[in-house]
């Protein structure tokens, strides 16, 4: 009796322990006792290897490039990245992690298993787009909490003779622990290089594209639930979101608050440019995912920023920016040029 007291004791000291050390503490959800189902969305800027792909032009990242992008190098980003996933796990690993500007599956098998992820079993899915710079998306999953029943890769159309190819839209269809089929989209839309109205048009196709897989799934689903994350280019009030998505998806990003908060209270969204921030990377979820009464539920608040101190510098406004893995072709050696997206929902 008095063994199996102690024993509890310790347990508990173990489990505070562990939160303090991540930075996150116990939420009860009374009287329903849910359990937590996180999600990430992160731009991992430029995640390339150190080889040369022969059939895209990564000369940017390699050892003999003027960025001297090295095995050294390659191996601590890995680190930091595999460090920042696991602190945003807390006690128990992220279930699912949409990755955007990954170079292909070999980085995301060496982010897996080359790092201390490999202890948390992470299986993974990339696509294989026609992106000049060889730039594709990438989805780590739980087996035992998302299990896979399908995946596919869609290209977004775009004219050869005036555009260049962008990401194709990464489908994964799988079942979470209550026995819900949960559809998720990882993407990354056209940049706005060469100007915001100008290249809206592309992104406006591409949410298109996203639009009609969804349109495509409803045939086949009573109660659908859609989960879509990545890099839109775009914010929530803009086109792409606020127009062709809206009828299947909502933003929760609009509102989403750094964690920790202590600190970071300048960090005003996940991406800064031009001393401006702007909330860029987002997930959204289709609508009947914010019923309360519903088996796999979340809400705006569960969605946050995550703004750890390693993963932001100062700038000369001595407020907060995240911290570069280059500035230019100089190396910097952060970590990202974005920070994560996470959500909590709970079944």
């Amino acid at each position: 009796m008095y063994l199996r007291a102690i024993l509890l004791f310790y347990c508990w000291l173990s489990f505070c322990s562990l939160s303090a050390q991540s930075g996150w503490s116990y939420r009860k959800r009374l009287p329903e006792q849910k359990m937590r189902f996180r999600v990430m969305s992160w731009n991992v800027e430029n995640l390339y290897d150190t080889l040369p792909a022969p059939d895209a032009d990564d000369s940017e990242f390699l050892p003999t490039a003027e960025r001297g992008w090295h095995t050294r190098r390659y191996y601590r980003k890995l680190g930091d990245l595999a460090k920042t996933i696991v602190a945003c796990g807390g006690v128990r690993p992220l279930e699912l992690i949409a990755l955007c500007e990954v170079e292909n599956d070999s980085v995301v098998h060496d982010l897996c298993r080359r790092t201390r992820l490999a202890r948390l079993g992470y299986e993974y899915l990339v696509t294989s787009s026609c992106d000049r710079r060889g730039i594709d998306v990438a989805l780590l999953y739980q087996p035992e909490a998302f299990a896979l029943i399908s995946h596919a890769s869609y290209a977004v159309p775009y004219d050869a003779a005036r555009e260049r190819p962008t990401r194709d839209v990464l489908l994964a269809t799988g079942r979470t622990p209550r026995g819900d089929t949960l559809d998720v989209f990882v993407v990354h839309f056209p940049s706005r290089r060469g100007g915001a109205v100008f290249t809206e048009p592309y992104r406006l196709r591409a949410a298109g594209v996203v639009a009609a897989i969804a349109d495509s799934l409803l045939r086949h689903r009573a109660c659908p639930k859609f989960l879509l994350m990545g890099d839109f280019n775009d914010e929530p009030r803009d086109r792409c979101v606020r127009e062709v998505l809206a009828p299947h998806f909502v933003s929760l990003a609009a509102d989403a608050r750094p964690y920790p908060s202590e600190g970071n209270l300048s960090v005003e969204g996940t991406y800064y440019f031009r001393r401006r921030w702007s909330r860029i990377d987002q997930i959204l979820v289709s609508p009947s995912l914010l019923r309360p009464d519903a088996s796999l539920t979340t809400s705006p608040e569960d969605c946050r920023i995550l703004a750890l101190p390693f993963l932001l510098e100062r700038t000369e406004l001595d407020d907060y920016k995240p911290k570069r893995t280059y500035l230019g072709t100089r190396y910097h050696g952060g970590v990202s040029d974005h920070l994560p997206l996470f959500l909590d929902l709970w079944y």
